[in-house]
Parts: structure tokens; sequence; C-alpha cells
């Protein structure tokens, strides 16, 4: 019977945005990038519809692009653990390189595993994720004011486009694990 594994701590945080767009998500130490990229898939509720890359410790670590001219090294197989040795507390994740959508990801510790827990898990989080290939961030200001406003002229068409309603300030963390549990693999 093998030991519980121990957990980083990892707080994501959607830069260059306001208000805040936060999460918390428990990982084992053991993951490996690419199912840390799923896990915060699941957890912030992107649909994995894009290209992504880790900036960690003046490396980019992501998969490769058979179409792009990326220098990167090719994430398969690596752990976190093996590239936050030396003390790195501090990351980016880069995903929709269109959208350029950055998150700051801080370690904030390493706990013992709970028996209970398997995999990855979100434990907290505030406001909704933006939509998919909504533009970036000015794309997602304007969508939320159009969508705010019955008056403005792209309020239907936005409300249709994102599938009927949308709360910004909205987070459901029983919806992100269960986004969590179906991308891993």
């Amino acid at each position: 019977m093998s030991l519980p594994t121990n957990y980083y701590s990892l707080r994501l945080e959607l830069t260059r945005i306001e208000p805040l767009i936060w999460r918390r998500l428990l990982v084992p130490t053991t993951i490996t990038l690419p199912k840390l990229h799923r896990a915060i898939q699941g957890a912030m509720g992107w649909t994995n519809s894009h290209l992504h890359q880790f900036h960690i410790d003046a490396e980019q670590y992501g998969e490769p692009d058979p179409y792009g001219d990326m220098t990167l090294i090719d994430e398969k197989g690596i752990k976190l653990s093996s590239v936050l040795a030396g003390n790195i507390r501090e990351f980016v994740y880069e995903y929709d390189f269109g959208d350029d959508w950055l998150h700051r990801v801080v370690v904030e510790n390493v706990q013992d595993a709970n028996p209970a827990w398997k995999g990855s898990l979100c434990v907290a989080g505030q406001r909704a994720c933006p939509p998919e290939d909504v533009g970036g961030i000015p794309g997602y200001g304007e969508f939320v004011n159009a969508i705010a406003d019955p008056k403005h002229e792209q309020h239907i068409d936005m409300l249709r486009w994102v599938g009927g309603a949308f709360d910004p300030e909205g987070f459901d963390i029983n919806s992100a694990n269960l986004r969590i549990r179906r991308l891993k693999g």
C-alpha cells in the first residue's frame, strides 16, 4: 500500500483584470504539468480549447505546437515538484495566446494529504472565469457591460452567445470540482 502524497496549496489569480478572479487548488506534489494544466482548466472554468504554457524559473513548459515556432520544453512527464526545486514559490500559467490569459500561481504551502482526497481539488475561489474566446481583457469588459445593460445593442446577442445567463460575480466550487474530475486523465 502506497502512502498518501503531500499536497501543494496553490493560489491562482487571473492577472490584469479587476475585480480579481482567483482559485485555490490542492494538488499532489507528484502532479505532472499536463495534469496541473487540466486541473487549472477545471478550476477556472476554461474549456481546454487553446494552447497553454507554464513560465517557471526562466523556462517555458507546454505541449509542443507542431505548427508553431515556439521554443519550449515538452511538459509531458515533468512533475511540478521537480520544476519547483530551489524554493520557487511563484510562476505563471498562460492560456489562450490570442486572448492572453495570464495566471499568477503562488505556492502557498505544502501540506499532508487527507485520506479522503484523491487527485486535485479546488477549495476556494471568487468570481466567474471569462468565457472562452471573449476577446481577452478588453472583450471581457465589453461583454460584461453588454449583458448588464438590457438596452445595450449587443445585450441579447451576448446572452445568446454565452448560453443564456452569466453572473460575473458567481463561482460554484462544486462545479469547479466536477470539471476537475472530468478532465482527469
